[in-house]
């Protein structure tokens, strides 16, 4: 005869067994950017040799490109570029979801399809119609860019996150005279929060690690992203590793420390509005 376990402890194994798997998928995620640090932290004969540690790879890090400078320009790029993104898409969205217009899906469902078309189909044709505007020279041309390829994403997730907003509070705010620019910016802004924090950091981690719009597009070199700066390096006759495992890891950190930063609204701005 067999004794069924207690439900207390299946549920104790269950826990154990998920945070082993965590553990061990932890492991596997995190053990390349062991490896960035460890292969910075030595020279390059060193690295070949295999053995003892030197900061070295970051004086030639600083030497070879100027990062700082790069780190800037991937910073002016991304936060104009998803201030541009929001400054749209959250009107959009709000518009979508609570102002019926004649026409209104049609339009909703052309610009979320927008989402569907891969970067490569479109990037000759743009970096055509921004060559002809002669906006390649610094950041505007690839703000633009990065702007229009994040707005339809922005739209849709605004627009499915609104759908959770009930109708009673814009109406209020309709009567109590805001209309619809103030409630927007005094009332829908603000529970907006976990949104705008997942539209910031979903785009924020893609156009920091692009490399193809910053490449095209940002042409003047004292003006060119990080991303770009490391093609660079890792394009050289002679490609010391350990440089460019130190020029990844100043890649690495912004994104990681955004994401850290903004984690906890990302669940809910993912998923508010979907079940309603």
């Amino acid at each position: 005869m067999t004794t069924l376990m207690p439900p207390k402890r299946q549920r104790k194994i269950g826990r154990w067994i998920l945070f082993g798997s965590m553990m061990v998928v932890a492991v596997i995620m995190l053990y390349p950017f062991w490896i960035m640090i460890i292969t910075s932290l030595k020279s390059e004969s060193q690295f070949l040799s295999g053995g003892g540690f030197s900061w070295l790879s970051w004086s030639t890090l600083t030497s070879v490109i100027p990062i700082g400078q790069e780190v800037l320009s991937s910073t002016i790029v991304c936060s104009s570029s998803i201030l541009i993104i929001l400054c749209v898409g959250l009107p959009a969205g709000f518009a979508f979801s609570k102002l019926r217009f004649r026409m209104s899906t049609v339009v909703f469902l052309v610009i979320v399809s927008a989402m569907m078309v891969p970067l490569q189909a479109i990037l000759m044709p743009e970096f055509v119609n921004v060559t002809k505007l002669g906006l390649t020279g610094g950041y505007f041309g690839a703000i633009l860019v990065y702007a229009a390829l994040g707005t339809p994403f922005s739209v849709f997730l605004f627009s499915t996150y609104f759908r959770g907003v009930p109708d009673e509070l814009i109406e209020a705010g309709i009567v109590d005279g805001l209309g619809y620019f103030g409630v927007t910016w005094r009332l829908i802004v603000p529970i907006a929060v976990p949104a705008i924090a997942t539209v910031t950091v979903l785009q924020f981690i893609q156009i920091w690690d692009d490399l193809l719009v910053g490449l095209l597009f940002i042409q003047n070199t004292s003006e060119r992203p990080i991303t770009v700066g490391l093609a660079v390096l890792s394009a050289g006759r002679t490609t010391s590793i350990p440089a460019l495992m130190a020029g990844s890891i100043v890649s690495a950190v912004p994104a990681m420390v955004v994401y850290l930063g903004f984690q906890r609204y990302l669940v809910k701005g993912l998923t508010m509005g979907i079940d309603r």
